[in-house]
């Protein structure tokens, strides 16, 4: 993982000549979260700094601006096939506003900054598909069938609109399975791909990176396959690490570099209790030359499964890539565990990215493909009228006040209570802290000359906003 690097000395004296001036004078906003009641993002009183040195105490969480780490992509969900065609069927005015609600920067509006989506089909279309689906026994080495109509329907028109809200916005895209043709058993689900496939297969990612930046779609960065080790999905595909390696190392890789694509190489793209797959991959001196980093999921393991690839490997990034809620999950659980995990865990563990599984889906959980999954529980449900899920407030608690290429700021200790911080493009800094327990905690900060002791209410979010 890179660092952000700094001048320490030229920014403390530029502290120093601010500080007459009365810049630290400012005050403290604050936010709380009650998820209990579903009481979400209350605005509370600005709270005020104090400069009495007497103050401070011995367990202060210290907030230094300089000690900075992982610079970050932001936060988002999975743009599914089936998300975009209910997006789509909204009336325009309806679609606009909710787009506008998603994707805008001002106030009381989410500024998603990440999407995932599928090349070809994932569990969450109504049907199964890929670019190149040709009759069986036939085979197409040269892409000639290639075409991405099924996407050009809803997900590719969808996209557009949302570049046009905010055109930053970093797309990352994994396939759930090859076209049939190219795996051992012929089927959207399980199998593998042959080896004898892996070079027109690293061919048909270039082709879908070249065929969406015709249509003005950047794709920022793609991983090999989704969840390699769940061949159960339909569609899927089983990849061992051995396998990924290759395929990346021999075939994917040197594609990227012959066709000069810029897209990034993420590798694994599964769950946190396999870590010594990315780290067989990124071991290898010659793949992970194409390598940018690696993918996980939290469906088991730890999340602290980030910092033993990141230990190992500490030059390549780290993404944290989907994590689902179910309709059958509790709003107050759900939303404490994603938040406690998914976004101050995996952003206190090095990742760039925390992203919530499905963004929409209908009154019956659709769509999704024959064996797809069932009881996934959509950011929001389209269905007479829009319905904000727990998904939509676990990003949102994040996403509304971290903007991308806002920069982690590492604290000295997160013992006492969950909690992250991040130095935004703008100067300020953002607070997120969370409090599991029943009772309110004191919480002692110091900034620069400066302290306060935050109360954090029992079961709550808090998020507090303070300029640099």
């Amino acid at each position: 993982m890179n660092e952000v690097k700094a001048n320490p000395k030229s920014i403390w004296m530029l502290f120093m000549l601010l500080i007459p001036l009365g810049i630290f004078g400012q005050s403290i906003e604050n936010w709380i979260s009650y998820p209990k009641n579903k009481q979400m993002f209350q605005k509370m009183p600005n709270l005020a700094w104090s400069s009495d040195k007497s103050k401070l105490l011995s367990n202060s969480i210290f907030i230094n601006p300089t000690a900075l780490d992982q610079t970050i992509d932001g936060f988002g969900y999975t743009l599914t096939g089936g998300s975009a065609y209910l997006i789509q069927a909204l009336d325009t005015r309806t679609k606009q506003a909710l787009l506008q609600e998603l994707f805008g920067n001002k106030p009381n509006q989410l500024g998603i900054s990440v999407l995932r989506i599928s090349i070809g089909a994932s569990d969450m279309d109504e049907k199964v598909f890929s670019y190149n689906d040709i009759p069986k026994e036939k085979e197409d080495l040269r892409l000639q069938s290639f075409s991405m109509h099924e996407d050009k329907k809803a997900l590719i028109p969808l996209v557009k609109e949302i570049l046009r809200i905010n055109p930053r916005i970093k797309l990352f895209a994994t396939p759930w399975s090859p076209p049939t043709w190219m795996k051992d058993n012929q089927e959207t689900k399980g199998g593998k791909l042959l080896p004898k496939y892996y070079e027109v297969y690293a061919r048909y990612f270039i082709r879908y990176i070249q065929e969406m930046k015709k249509l003005g779609i950047k794709i920022h960065a793609i991983t090999p396959q989704n969840e390699p080790l769940h061949p159960g999905n339909n569609p899927s595909l089983s990849m061992s690490a051995e396998e990924q390696l290759i395929f990346i190392r021999d075939y994917l890789g040197p594609q990227f570099r012959k066709n000069r694509i810029s897209t990034k190489i993420i590798c694994y793209d599964h769950n946190c209790d396999k870590p010594e797959y990315p780290i067989t991959i990124l071991n290898d001196p010659e793949a992970r030359k194409f390598v940018d980093g690696s993918a996980f999921h939290l469906y088991q393991g730890n999340i602290s499964a980030l910092a033993q690839v990141r230990t190992k490997h500490p030059d390549k990034n780290l993404y944290f890539t989907e994590q689902w809620t179910g309709v059958k999950g509790d709003f107050y659980g759900d939303f404490m565990w994603h938040i406690k995990n998914v976004i101050i865990g995996s952003m206190n563990q090095g990742a760039k990215t925390a992203l919530e599984w499905n963004l929409a889906n209908d009154q019956n959980l659709g769509p999704h493909s024959p064996g797809g999954c069932t009881e996934c529980l959509g950011a929001i449900t389209l269905s007479q009228g829009i319905q904000r899920n727990v998904a939509y407030y676990i990003i949102a608690q994040a996403s509304s006040f971290i903007p991308a290429d806002s920069k982690r700021i590492k604290l000295n200790s997160t013992a006492h209570l969950p909690m992250v911080a991040f130095l935004r493009p703008d100067n300020q800094i953002c607070l997120l802290v969370q409090n599991e327990g029943l009772e309110k905690q004191k919480l002692p900060i110091q900034y620069l000359h400066k302290t306060i002791e935050l109360d954090i209410p029992g079961s709550s979010v808090s998020t507090f906003l303070f300029k640099l």
